[in-house]
């Protein structure tokens, strides 16, 4: 396979299994990075070829402009994974990256190449907006959001040098997923008919189980919805649940595609 010096900027390939049927695409929450999902890819390894999605602007992409809308970060990641398109994608997106996710399986079946399937985590509705605006204001506010919502080393903030370097992503980061409004296909009931997965946690402040549940409004394929204890974060102290759901999400997208095929 020829991988271009742009796909490589955006996809990292921690755990090679060229053996496996199925690409596992996973996309960072705001602020993250592709390492985020390093353990994961590991963990998975043995069920998928995990790809993990590195957002500019940060890590060994610092030196890049961060993205401040959404659909911009979609055309990005949408050309950087035609290269990995000769298996079938699935694709996985935390907070964010559920966001940026569902606009890309969009996108991939406007053009015919639909995802085996849709995972996402750690996110609302998208029809269920909030008035979010923590990007429009001062630098104390954005760290007090990335605070409460837990998934920054407390030691990492205390660091003023480690967050002047880090804070322009995030605010990028909020500023795109907090201006994002979702936009109906006209003449379609469902904007995806791939199988969703939606993965949320139980006392997440950001993410109620009821506005979780409102995904099932977007596909018209099969749905399924789980809960874990923990918050917006959960998937970090719940790695071995998480995990283990995504490759029982996995098996059953692998048994429909067979099923589809031999009906």
């Amino acid at each position: 396979m020829s991988i271009d010096t742009d796909t490589e900027l955006w996809v990292r390939r921690f755990h090679p299994a060229p053996e496996q049927p199925y690409r596992l695409v996973c996309l960072p929450h705001a602020g993250g990075t592709a390492s985020a999902f390093f353990s994961f890819s590991q963990a998975l390894s043995a069920h998928a070829d995990v790809l993990a999605i590195q957002y500019p602007g940060r890590q060994d992409r610092r030196h890049e402009p961060a993205l401040t809308v959404t659909q911009e970060l979609v055309d990005g990641i949408h050309q950087a994974l035609r290269p990995w398109a000769d298996r079938p994608l699935v694709l996985f997106g935390h907070s964010m990256g559920a966001v940026l996710g569902f606009e890309l399986a969009r996108r991939m079946e406007a053009e015919n190449e639909p995802p085996l399937g849709l995972i996402v985590s750690g996110r609302r509705a998208p029809h269920m907006p909030r008035p979010d605006s923590v990007h429009t204001k001062g630098d104390d506010a954005l760290i007090a959001e990335i605070r409460q919502l837990a998934g920054t080393d407390p030691g990492v903030l205390a660091d003023e040098e480690i967050v002047r370097m880090v804070l322009p992503a995030i605010r990028a980061d909020f500023k795109a997923i907090e201006t994002y409004r979702y936009q109906p296909d006209p003449g379609r009931d469902r904007a995806l008919s791939c199988p969703l997965s939606v993965l949320t946690g139980e006392s997440d402040p950001r993410v109620s189980l009821h506005e979780a549940m409102e995904w099932r409004e977007h596909t018209s394929g099969n749905f399924t919805f789980r809960s874990f204890p923990g918050g917006h974060f959960y998937l970090t102290p719940q790695q071995d649940a998480v995990t283990r759901a995504i490759a029982d999400d996995l098996a059953a997208l692998g048994q429909e595609r067979f099923d589809t095929a031999v009906g």
